[in-house]
């Protein structure tokens, strides 16, 4: 048997077949477009092997958001309002499954990458992981023993309020909120910060100002989900000496407070270790849907 991992971000949209023992029978990548387009591309790439004797039992994707990942809700998969032009009301997921006949389930691509990190890289070992990505937006999802956190909806935690350091005048980069942990933090409003040819390197105000925004949410991360491990993700979040720099606005911004010894020690706050953790969770959903009795001939 084989499984198709499918991971949709703003800009691309990637592939896997995957084999039983892991052996990856194909990859594709492609541009994000429209919805359509998607769909057309991923059923071809789906029926372009000939898995006669691997045939593909399921697919998970690891999908970008606002969508509905509640598997009980007749809209299961369906993408909310989102910014990406053509994407809102769409529903990749649904459409999957009527066009390839398969068993097709999805979650944001920040609880597939907890996953993923969880079982297969920086949160091995532990119960509950959060997964922080700072790239161009922030978000973050959690992944535990028993599955990702899920709600209504599902956290979109980037957008929690940060208090803004004394001075600091910029205006956020977020159309909606003008003190949120995006606004202030994210790819963009770095950007913003760092003049022409800049980087965080050579500007330790902005690194120690982005630090200090992102410590906040990290210390509210903790208070509400209470994480064995914290996992960054993202171009910020692994810029060179971002790191060490987040530790240590979170150990100050903590100050003192009793949050156990997961989240004092020294590791709590730990890089990515996988290349492709979205797309490697996805994997990990698709597997998930195949009935314990066809696993052993996994």
């Amino acid at each position: 048997m084989s499984w198709l991992a499918i991971e949709t971000g703003g800009t691309k949209i990637v592939a896997r077949i995957v084999a039983a023992g892991g052996m990856v029978m194909a990859s594709g990548r492609w541009p994000t477009t429209t919805p359509e387009a998607a769909l057309t591309g991923l059923v071809a790439f789906a029926r372009s092997l000939d898995v006669s004797d691997d045939p593909l039992v399921a697919v998970g994707i690891s999908a970008f958001g606002p969508i509905l990942i509640d598997a009980a809700h007749p809209e299961y998969g369906k993408m909310l309002a989102t910014a990406k032009p053509g994407w809102t009301g769409s529903n990749l997921r649904a459409e999957l499954a009527e066009t390839l006949n398969i068993l097709v389930a999805v979650d944001t691509d920040v609880n597939a990458a907890a996953t993923a990190e969880r079982e297969l890289g920086a949160g091995q070992g532990c119960t509950s992981v959060a997964y922080v990505t700072i790239g161009t937006g922030i978000g973050a999802g959690l992944a535990t023993a028993t599955g990702t956190l899920r709600g209504a909806l599902h956290p979109e935690i980037g957008h929690l309020r940060i208090v803004r350091r004394r001075g600091d005048i910029m205006p956020s980069t977020c159309p909606f909120h003008d003190d949120c942990a995006e606004g202030l933090a994210a790819g963009l409003a770095v950007a913003q910060r760092l003049g022409t040819g800049e980087t965080l390197i050579a500007r330790e105000d902005v690194r120690d100002l982005t630090a200090g925004y992102i410590a906040q949410l990290l210390v509210a991360t903790v208070l509400a989900w209470s994480p064995h491990r914290i996992v960054i993700g993202g171009g910020i979040g692994r810029a060179p000496s971002m790191l060490a720099a987040i530790r240590s606005a979170f150990a100050e911004a903590v100050r003192g407070y009793g949050i156990g010894p997961a989240a004092t020690a020294a590791d709590f706050i730990r890089p990515a270790m996988l290349e492709d953790a979205g797309l490697d969770g996805a994997l990990l959903i698709a597997r998930g849907l195949v009935p314990a009795r066809l696993k052993d001939f996994a």
